[in-house]
This record gives structure tokens, C-alpha cells and sequence, in this order.
């Protein structure tokens, strides 16, 4: 039998030396104990606590798993942070190359009358007219053949085109736009960085060149006037060219000829008279105002008559109706129906080839 100081099975062959101490460092070390799976309960354990006489111990943690599970808990938390600092970055500031909208400049020029307001049956209006051959509503906005530009492809051009035409027709010949009811589907169609500029325009109209709700649209005070055609006379250019990288310019310049009475009762049975209205736009637009199918407005220029040079044109339009004449006139007229036309103040006089001529059209005109 093995003695007292022996291993249970005897000294192992391999044991260095034989001797108990040699044997006791080598099989009893630190590493032994640890990786020990069973555990003897203590004295005190068995008799107070009722344990088994041994235990499974638990499996010490790998080595280095405390500091890869620390630098895990650093690595999430830090991207955490990182991701909040961005998400409110990109929030409250405009991301690299993003463009800011620049507020509409806008000049409302009045035509006044240089005698007494032709008046008679709107057909007959035009075609004594230089509105004569003018095409009917959006018909008259035509598009020009698109071509690409260094940054934007043909169909972007076309995109930008088709936009200044529809912002065109609805604050131009939407019935409700012209009688003063609505103004939503001009403003649908305003870059959102412009919305509160039109509304102060629309709410608090101004001749301050910024907050004219005309400088937006073509309007008229419903208790003055009304249409007599709803067929307004049309004709314009477009045009589209790349006014820096990433951004399209459209300049429109186009006359639109209305057939107008007086409002309230009786007013069918009134003549009818011509009001012309001279809209020159431009028109700019990035990647994003093509997407959403909107408009920047950059600058507008109205020529309109025939109007009294003393009538507040920053709220509405207020034609001199039929047979109506206007306090006075600046000697020097004015055409909106010419190429060019300029006036350089707020009121012109409305230039006699402007109006519907006295003699009747021949049959064969």
C-alpha cells in the first residue's frame, strides 16, 4: 500500500525526483485547483446550511473575456453617441451643397388708360386686338425643344420647363386664383423656403418689392371685377439654361389678355373690356425642386392695364372697365404686347396699340 504521504495509486513514474514536495508542486499547483470541477463543502456549510457533501464550482470566465466584454461596452456606447451627434446635425443643419432659396423680388408696374376704355362683346375685343392670334389658356404656354445642359440631362430640362408652365397656368388662369377665392395651388407649388414669404405677401400684401401678393399671381377684388371670358388669350417663351452646377434657371416672359367687367348685379349685361397683363418670371430650380415638383422664384416683373397709376396693386389688379378712364396717365406710353417693354417707374401709360382698335375687322381678317 501507498503511505500516508503517497498518492492514492502510488507515486506517478514521472513524478520529478519522487519526492513529496516535488509531487505536491506539481500535481496541487494554482492551475489544479482552479480547473478543479467539484468542490468540498465546509464543515460549517454541511452542518448549518444542509449542502452536499461537494459542489460543482462554477467555470472561471476565459482570459481577457472581463476586458474584450469592457471594450465591447465602450465601442457600443461610443457609436451610440455618434449616432445621436449626427442624427441631430443632420437635422438642424443643411447638408454640404445644399442651397438655400433666395426671397422673390417682385415690381407690379399700372398702365393707365390715356382716354376712355373700349368696351363691347369680349369676342369682338379680340379680334380688333393685338391679342387676336393669341392661343387660348395653356395652350398658349408653349415648351420649347429641351436640350441637356453640363449637369442635367434632357429630361430634367423638360421636368423644369413643365413646372414654370404649370406654376403659369395656376396663378395666371385658375378661375378661383383670378376671382381672389383660393390661392392653395399656387402655394403648393412655392419651395417651402419661400411659403412664409408668399403668405406675408397674401396676408399682409406690401409695394415694398417683396411682399406683393401680385408679384406671386394674378388676382382681381372680387367686388370690382369680374370675368367676361373665361377664355384668357395667351402667348410667351420659355426658356432653360443652367445657371450654375446644380441648379436650372427658366426665365418665362409671356401677355395674357382678359376679357373683364364689372362685378355685381347687372354686370352680364355690361360691357366687356380688355385687361392685359405682362408676366416676365425666372424661375430656379435644384435636383429636389424637380423631384417634389415645385419652384424658387427668383424674380418677377408685371406690366398691367389699363389701371389707375393711384390703385393699390400689391393686394389685387383693378382694371378701368368699359367706357371708364383713369385720373391721369404719364406722357410717355407704354406696350406690354412689345418685346422689351420697359418702365423704369411704378406706373406707364397704357400705349394706344395696346387696346382694341375702333374699326371692326374686315370679313377677311
Amino acid at each position: 500500500m501507498a503511505g500516508r504521504g503517497d498518492p492514492p495509486e502510488g507515486t506517478p513514474e514521472d513524478a520529478p525526483g519522487g519526492g513529496e514536495e516535488e509531487y505536491r508542486s506539481v500535481v496541487f499547483d494554482e492551475t489544479f485547483i482552479r480547473a478543479a470541477r467539484l468542490q468540498e463543502s465546509s464543515a460549517r456549510e454541511r452542518l448549518t446550511e444542509h449542502a452536499a457533501a461537494v459542489r460543482s464550482r462554477p467555470l472561471p470566465p476565459a482570459r481577457g473575456s472581463g476586458a474584450r466584454n469592457a471594450l465591447l461596452l465602450v465601442l457600443v456606447v461610443a457609436m451610440a453617441f455618434a449616432s445621436v451627434i449626427y442624427l441631430g446635425v443632420r437635422t438642424t443643419a443643411p447638408a454640404p451643397g445644399e442651397r438655400s432659396a433666395d426671397p422673390l423680388s417682385s415690381t407690379v408696374v399700372a398702365l393707365a388708360p390715356r382716354g376712355a376704355v373700349p368696351g363691347g362683346r369680349p369676342a369682338d375685343l379680340f379680334a380688333r386686338s393685338p391679342a387676336a392670334q393669341f392661343p387660348t389658356g395653356a395652350a398658349g404656354i408653349a415648351l420649347p425643344r429641351p436640350g441637356r445642359t453640363a449637369h442635367f440631362s434632357e429630361n430634367q430640362v423638360v421636368a423644369a420647363l413643365g413646372i414654370a408652365k404649370d406654376y403659369l397656368v395656376r396663378s395666371s388662369l385658375d378661375p378661383d386664383v383670378l376671382g381672389g377665392r383660393s390661392v392653395r395651388p399656387v402655394r403648393l407649388m412655392i419651395d417651402p423656403q419661400q411659403q412664409d414669404q408668399f403668405d406675408h405677401s397674401v396676408d399682409n400684401p406690401a409695394d415694398d418689392g417683396r411682399h406683393a401678393a401680385t408679384g406671386w399671381l394674378v388676382r382681381f377684388d372680387p367686388d370690382e371685377t369680374a370675368l367676361a371670358d373665361p377664355a384668357v388669350r395667351v402667348r410667351g417663351t420659355l426658356d432653360a439654361a443652367e445657371a450654375a452646377p446644380g441648379v436650372l434657371e427658366v426665365v418665362s416672359d409671356h401677355t395674357f389678355v382678359y376679357a373683364v367687367r364689372p362685378a355685381g348685379t347687372g354686370a352680364a349685361r355690361a360691357d366687356a373690356s380688355l385687361f392685359t397683363v405682362r408676366r416676365e418670371l425666372t424661375f430656379r430650380f435644384d435636383r429636389d425642386d424637380l423631384l417634389m415638383h415645385r419652384a424658387e422664384l427668383l424674380a418677377g416683373r408685371v406690366l398691367a392695364g389699363p389701371q389707375s397709376c393711384a390703385a393699390d396693386t400689391s393686394t389685387a389688379l383693378h382694371p378701368v372697365t368699359a367706357g371708364g378712364r383713369a385720373p391721369s396717365a404719364p406722357p410717355v406710353p407704354t406696350d406690354p404686347y412689345a418685346p422689351g417693354a420697359a418702365v423704369t417707374a411704378l406706373c406707364g401709360a397704357l400705349a394706344p396699340a395696346a387696346q382694341p382698335s375702333a374699326r371692326a375687322p374686315s370679313p377677311s381678317t
